[in-house]
């Protein structure tokens, strides 16, 4: 594999570096958006470009699996070349969410990827700065960035699953980033994976004064956050009334994700919320429609779905339109 290593350079990708650079100190945070196929990453490109906001594309393990590495690696190279295309050739990062082995990490660096998080959260915290360390090391001789974890999030997305919360110490940040020499960091302080974050009744508050305090120790450094999707109540109703059983849930308020925004936290994942929007849009295309049997009559407004919601996002709750 080393001789056919694949440079993200190559495929017209950018690393994190001064994306995240630029979001600290501008008080906005930057979108990353899963996909797994076409349609996702069409509404992604067209969201960003419309609204003129840089972009990590990112990939987990399963959609690695699911869509294939090669055919994704073409795809974000077409990504690349679609927002030229349409005009606005926003910066675009290809980045592996929850690596969990430092050979997925180094397998996705020598394909392509622009951005690997490595996951050690799982582990002690000694055996985490061990794994982290030894992916950083690999990542930064070919000028990818690491993004690691302290804390676990609660809650089930593609294979990251965890019943129990732990909020990030902030008495360990510094240390970590210090011995592992991540360039961002993945941080425990209230959000969760998943469309059943919390049920109706509850509260959910994200523990801005954990993040106060990280930024006080680590002041600048980038800050990651996972499980960031709101479950938008209208896309969840509009599901169960064309056929589907979703739960009861709720997620984490736009208006709290909007106020870390404004801090260091230079990244917020967004997983959820576009399949919902997806699914909702497929649904009520087949209920409404049930002789419709071409994929491009449904799976076209669910692309158009989901666009509008990025286009929201960006612009109402990250903050990152106008910032390419």
């Amino acid at each position: 594999m080393q001789n056919n290593r694949v440079s993200y350079k190559e495929l017209g990708l950018q690393n994190s570096r001064d994306m995240f650079s630029k979001a600290v100190n501008g008080g906005y945070a930057v979108p990353a958006y899963n996909f797994n196929n076409l349609e996702q990453l069409q509404a992604i490109v067209q969201a960003c470009v419309e609204t003129s906001s840089p972009v990590i594309l990112q990939v987990s393990k399963g959609a690695r699996n699911y869509a294939n590495q090669t055919l994704l690696r073409h795809l974000a190279r077409g990504a690349v070349e679609y927002a030229a295309e349409l005009g606005n050739p926003v910066p675009i990062v290809l980045h592996l969410d929850h690596g969990d082995s430092f050979e997925l990490c180094k397998d996705c660096i020598d394909t392509g990827f622009s951005s690997v998080m490595i996951d050690g959260s799982h582990l002690s915290y000694e055996e985490n700065v061990k794994l982290t360390r030894q992916v950083v090391e690999y990542a930064h001789k070919h000028d990818v960035t690491v993004e690691g974890e302290l804390g676990v999030l609660a809650g089930v997305e593609d294979e990251v699953a965890s019943e129990t919360h732990t909020y990030t110490q902030p008495e360990e940040v510094e240390d970590f980033v210090t011995k592992t020499g991540v360039d961002s960091l993945a941080i425990a302080i209230g959000t969760s994976h998943g469309a059943y974050k919390f049920k109706p009744g509850e509260d959910p508050k994200i523990r801005l004064d954990i993040l106060a305090e990280i930024e006080q120790r680590i002041p600048g450094f980038p800050i990651v956050l996972h499980g960031s999707s709101s479950v938008p109540q209208e896309l969840v109703r509009t599901i169960n009334e064309h056929g589907g059983k979703l739960k009861d849930a709720i997620g984490i308020g736009e208006d709290q994700l909007r106020e870390a925004a404004k801090s260091a936290v230079c990244k917020i994942n967004i997983d959820s919320d576009g399949r919902l929007a997806m699914t909702a849009a497929v649904r009520k295309v087949l209920d409404e429609k049930p002789e419709e049997f071409d994929p491009r009559k449904y799976l076209g407004p669910a692309r158009d779905a989901l666009k509008e919601l990025y286009m929201h996002k960006n612009i109402h709750v990250l903050g990152s339109n106008n910032k390419a």
